[in-house]
């Protein structure tokens, strides 16, 4: 549907993810209705997050650390179907289920002040140490400006936003000497529909993360060759990761958004989970790994220490970056490239809440950033004194 003028609404929530899903649960728990005090924004073309974009060739037993939706589990799923279908449907049912009105396809292209400064916001002096006058959000809401959501279906008016975008849509290409004359065939993993395209071929993969392992092991059955390089060597974890260990990785992850640095990677600081298939990988040589390369050819890779690789195919497992270009008017990073949080409310706007992104970026800390943020939101908006969740809702959020 599309809209003349401006619609005002309480809140507005960008994304449909895991993380957009139970922040729209949780609006609801609080006493919003959908479509009349929020929407649910979502540019996919149906539901599923980032899922419904996953490889058919990644099945549902594959899949590790899937925590269900607040108030709906996932049941019955047949482990040998894809995973993009069993989490597409069961997002689709839950969606339903609790009457989330999701819009969709709609694409959000800026979130900017209404008619110009917000109230929220003061300029302080600097803190010790920091670079620049922060700005903080302050005040109540009564004669503050509301934010306006410019998409593709019309503009919205909101009191308060949250932000559940997660990374998807920007896929990181290393930048890498050589790049431009590399005769063979480059992509991303985003890219990766499966082993078949890559069959005869001799195939490079960069990157440490869990996407690269799991394509890596798909793919060398039926390559000519495999090599795997990643910047640092893999962390591979044995045993249970539990509550412990979750708030010390969490714990990390915080440090850096708490000094405006982007956040880093959920395995850059919980390692690689230790399964079979990793292990007979190992064993087998296909995941025995090397440094990076210092440069392309037009025919392969070369290393600093002369040795080189022939490649017809270069894929960059590396990662993805949190989808915030929208957000840019409203000037929320820090000198440090990131965005300062309390809890899932930004420092420099009290209105806009991040979810599924830092401390929150798995999928149980997506579902109680969901909640924080609804929870808090609802205090701001009538005034209540009851506390906002901060980061001890969020400590755990990975243990699992």
């Amino acid at each position: 549907m599309n809209y003349t003028g401006v619609r005002e609404v309480e809140v507005v929530v960008v994304g449909a993810g895991q993380a957009g899903l139970a922040a729209a649960f949780h609006l609801r728990r609080v006493g919003y209705e959908p479509d009349r005090d929020f929407v649910v924004l979502d540019h996919s073309p149906r539901p599923g997050g980032a899922w419904q974009f996953r490889w058919p060739t990644l099945t549902y037993d594959k899949v590790h650390g899937m925590h269900a939706l607040p108030g709906m589990e996932l049941t019955g799923a047949d482990p040998r179907r894809p995973s993009s279908e069993v989490i597409g449907g069961y997002f689709d049912d839950y969606e339903r289920t609790f009457g989330l009105r999701v819009h969709r396809p709609v694409s959000v292209t800026a979130v900017r002040e209404e008619g110009g400064l917000s109230a929220w916001k003061k300029p302080v002096v600097a803190r010790a140490g920091s670079v620049g006058a922060l700005t903080e959000s302050v005040g109540a809401l009564e004669g503050g400006r509301r934010l306006l959501v410019e998409t593709s279906e019309g503009d919205y008016a909101a009191r308060a936003l949250i932000n559940a975008t997660g990374t998807w849509d920007r896929p990181f290409w290393p930048r890498i000497p050589g790049q431009e004359v590399f005769g063979g065939r480059q992509l991303h993993s985003a890219q990766y529909r499966g082993p078949e395209a890559f069959r005869a071929a001799r195939v490079v993969v960069v990157g440490g993360g869990t996407s690269a392992v799991q394509q890596l092991l798909e793919i060398a059955p039926v390559a000519a060759a495999t090599t795997w390089v990643t910047r640092r060597p893999p962390v591979f974890r044995e045993g249970p990761f539990g509550e412990e260990q979750g708030r010390a990785a969490v714990a990390l992850v915080e440090e850096r958004v708490r000094q405006g640095l982007p956040p880093r990677s959920v395995v850059s600081v919980t390692g690689l989970p230790m399964t079979e298939a990793i292990r007979r990988g190992r064993e087998s040589g296909v995941l025995e790994r090397l440094p990076l390369f210092e440069r392309l050819t037009p025919t392969g890779a070369v290393w600093g220490d002369g040795r080189t690789v022939e490649a017809d195919v270069i894929l960059y497992a590396t990662g993805f970056r949190p989808a915030l270009d929208h957000l840019a008017p409203l000037r929320l990073r820090e000198p440090g490239g990131g965005i300062r949080m309390e809890g899932t409310r930004t420092l420099r706007d009290a209105r806009v809440h991040l979810v599924g992104y830092g401390p929150s970026a798995s999928t149980i800390g997506a579902n109680r950033a969901g909640r924080a943020a609804a929870v808090s939101i609802r205090g701001m908006l009538t005034e209540d004194s009851q506390p906002a969740y901060g980061e001890t809702e969020l400590a755990g959020s990975l243990a699992s």
